[in-house]
């Protein structure tokens, strides 16, 4: 599993991720960085969940569900950068880490889905 590229991506953002978010203050941390964590932390572990049911229905099943979780992550970015928990620069750079994962699950999906249909 180690040697997938988007289980490693995925275990680099959720430490950038709670990188972040330890600096917040407590209700930043107790109300949105909860959850912005455990979404981000989401993604790998449902990579590694479905990498290791050896089944390629499993494996996507839980590869959506890593994906979900990403466009959950994206998601609560955004409203850290509304809320200016996190400065514009660094939401660029994490919703490009984002969006650049996204198109690699993708991928990776579409790579178990070409196993299911032969």
């Amino acid at each position: 599993m180690n040697d997938l590229e988007i289980y490693q991506i995925s275990m680099q953002i959720g430490d950038e991720v709670w990188d972040l978010v330890i600096e917040w203050d407590k209700f930043a941390k107790n109300s949105m960085g909860y959850q912005i964590v455990r979404s981000a932390d989401s993604i790998a572990a449902n990579i590694s969940e479905g990498y290791g049911r050896h089944f390629f229905k499993e494996n996507r099943q839980f590869s959506y569900i890593a994906r979900g979780s990403l466009y959950e992550t994206k998601t609560f970015l955004l409203k850290a950068k509304r809320r200016k928990l996190v400065s514009e620069a660094v939401f660029e750079k994490m919703d490009a880490e984002l969006t650049t994962l996204a198109k690699r699950l993708n991928a990776y999906i579409a790579y178990i889905e070409s196993k299911l249909n032969k």
